[in-house]
């Protein structure tokens, strides 16, 4: 067991190359599954669990080449065939292959098993609160996507513009809306007192933005006369 462990994580590690989805997530992912798991009624196969939080993100780095790509699927066969070349079933890597299909927050597949269902909920309490805001900002400045932007009057964008990508859009559209989205209770108690840190970030950066645009109006109303 220690030296499958190994080698899982070599492997894991081997492939992370995104640095807000690195191997540091991967074991804070763990963590939160473990814990999880001691505060479920339906107890999970540990193994599954652990190979399927290990493995979860192994999809990135193609995703990261090609967009297009879901690095839930990538990632999904990924560790089926590399848990069938170590060794384990075809039954048991598909378990693992399942967990990892159904991990993603825009997946219209959901988690079916319990550990599908635990992993799904340990990697969102990874983007609530601080680390959610922290990673947020790190993905989003690795892609060249902005904090925010503007309407053509000047106003501030909450996410609602046509096609677009910025810090603020992700938080409307997704950091704000987690905690529906939990199928363990005890994760979403957790979630509740995270996001409320993401709430505060959120009002003040929108309000020193708001600020700065309005500041930008007078300047140009001035300019203009």
């Amino acid at each position: 067991m220690k030296e499958e462990f190994r080698m899982i994580c070599d492997y894991m590690e081997n492939c992370m190359r995104d640095m807000a989805h690195d191997r540091e997530h991967v074991w804070r992912v763990l963590t939160a599954a473990v814990d999880i798991a001691r505060h479920v009624d339906e107890k999970p196969d540990f193994r599954i669990l652990t190979a399927a939080c290990l493995l979860h993100d192994v999809g990135r780095q193609e995703e990261n080449i090609d967009p297009t790509l879901d690095h839930a699927a990538v990632g999904a066969e990924k560790a089926y065939r590399f848990l069938t070349g170590i060794g384990w079933t075809e039954e048991d890597a598909g378990q693992v292959r399942d967990c990892i299909a159904a991990h993603r927050y825009r997946s219209g597949q959901p988690p079916q098993s319990i550990e599908a269902r635990i992993l799904f909920d340990a990697d969102k309490l990874d983007v609530t609160g601080a680390m959610g805001v922290a990673r947020t900002l790190m993905y989003e400045g690795a892609h060249n996507e902005p904090l925010y932007l503007l309407h053509p009057d000047g106003t501030l964008s909450e996410g609602d513009l046509p096609g677009e990508e910025s810090f603020l859009h992700e938080y409307c559209f997704k950091l704000s809306k987690l905690e529906p989205r939990f199928f363990t209770d005890y994760a979403r108690r957790i979630a509740a007192r995270r996001m409320a840190a993401a709430e505060d970030f959120y009002h003040a950066l929108r309000e020193e933005i708001s600020e700065s645009c309005e500041l930008r109006r007078q300047l140009f109303e001035q300019l203009s006369e």
